[in-house]
């Protein structure tokens, strides 16, 4: 049994793998530490044999996460590292530690998950997009602020008053609250439908579109493309990096 984690810029996801992805996620805000509800949890655990990360959420949060790890079990954390390579995928930075190791396992996922060519956004506290052909080649992406970023920002830069709002079924509003609210949401769909369009020409077929990230559910009703959600989709790259590191060790 293995301990999943990918630690984001806001969230931590986790998971239990017993040969496969792991059957229940669970999410939790981890402030740049190690949240209590956390610890509670893993208090009950038994012991895992291996526990396997992702970060992108600082040098904080990993050192917490191990004094936690080493504390229960005894184990260290294994970071995993961004590779220029792994079976036929190719990522398109030349200088691959410049590349978020949550995107590259996004795109390692995603090349196991469908068959043909795919964009991939994570909408987390940034929104990632990331173009990958059936082959296994990263075309490249694009970095955006993430939907509750892009209103801060907005807010924090401007008069406009503090409106707790959602958009409407319309991508347009009749207010200032849903007006900020849906542009956000608008903003992040045309630019997947753009980019969608655009890897659908060079792929010469309709690419998949895979959502990830906190916000990928407030993203579908914005949406004009077929979308799937996967919450899990970075975990289910780490374990993937994983069985294949596994599967070359016995071979």
């Amino acid at each position: 049994m293995m301990l999943l984690l990918d630690i984001g810029n806001t969230n931590l996801r986790w998971g239990l793998s017993d040969g496969g992805p792991p059957d229940e996620v669970r999410v939790v805000r981890h402030c740049a530490a190690v949240p209590l509800d956390l610890l509670a949890d893993w208090e009950r655990l038994n012991t895992p044999e291996r526990v396997v990360a992702s970060n992108v959420g600082g040098a904080s949060v990993a050192t917490a996460i191990g004094r936690a790890t080493r504390a229960y079990w005894g184990l260290d954390v294994e970071f995993v590292q961004t590779r220029a390579h792994f079976g036929a995928l190719r990522i398109a930075y030349p200088a691959p530690e410049r590349f978020g190791v949550d995107r590259w396992l996004a795109l390692v996922a995603a090349h196991r998950l469908v068959p043909e060519a795919a964009l991939i956004v994570d909408a987390g506290t940034a929104a990632t997009f990331d173009l990958l052909l059936a082959d296994g080649r990263h075309l490249g992406g694009l970095i955006l602020p993430g939907v509750e970023m892009m209103r801060a920002s907005l807010l924090a830069g401007t008069l406009i008053p503090r409106i707790a709002s959602e958009p409407t079924d319309e991508p347009w509003a009749v207010d200032t609250g849903p007006a900020v609210a849906a542009g956000s949401l608008q903003a992040l769909a045309a630019l997947t439908t753009r980019l969608y369009d655009r890897l659908e020409q060079q792929a010469q077929t309709p690419p998949a579109l895979i959502l990830t990230g906190g916000d990928a559910e407030r993203l579908i009703p914005a949406m004009d493309r077929p979308a799937q959600v996967v919450p899990d989709l970075v975990l289910r790259g780490l374990f993937e990096v994983v069985s294949g590191e596994e599967a070359q060790a016995v071979g």
